[in-house]
């Protein structure tokens, strides 16, 4: 079973880490009682799903032997007014740069990852409506 702890630090800041011994700061912005040092946990689901995925595709195209040169994946997210605040829908883009990318190799990347790979995108979805899009650019 995977495990992650939290500690608090003061104020609302907090040290994240896991059992391999990484770690990393989450906070609040000042007006909420933080120090605005660190990301907030809402952010991380962004992150967590841009990593999840990010990681399948740039794997799969580097088994389909797709010459990759730049990788961004951005991921929007849109959130109710209303507490608990949950994100109503998420956007991923992916942003690849290369040489020869084919169109069809970073689809299927995509769709490998979203249907069938990413558990982070498979916990949201469909309570979060998450879409995506890709752009290529030659490098």
């Amino acid at each position: 079973m995977a495990h992650a702890m939290v500690k608090w630090v003061e104020g609302l800041q907090f040290i994240a880490s896991d059992d391999m011994g990484h770690a990393f700061v989450l906070d609040s912005d000042v007006d909420h009682g933080g120090f605005d040092l660190g990301f907030r946990p809402g952010q991380l689901l962004l992150v967590a799903l841009g990593a999840c995925t990010g990681m399948d595709v740039i794997s799969i195209l580097q088994k389909k032997k797709q010459e990759v040169t730049s990788f961004e994946v951005h991921v929007m997210g849109e959130g109710a007014s209303d507490f608990p605040k949950r994100w109503l829908r998420m956007e991923v883009e992916y942003r690849l740069k290369g040489r020869g990318l084919q169109e069809d190799a970073v689809a299927r990347a995509i769709q490998l990852s979203e249907e069938k790979y990413c558990m982070v995108r498979a916990t949201l979805f469909p309570q979060v409506q998450i879409t995506s899009r890709f752009t290529l650019q030659d490098a």
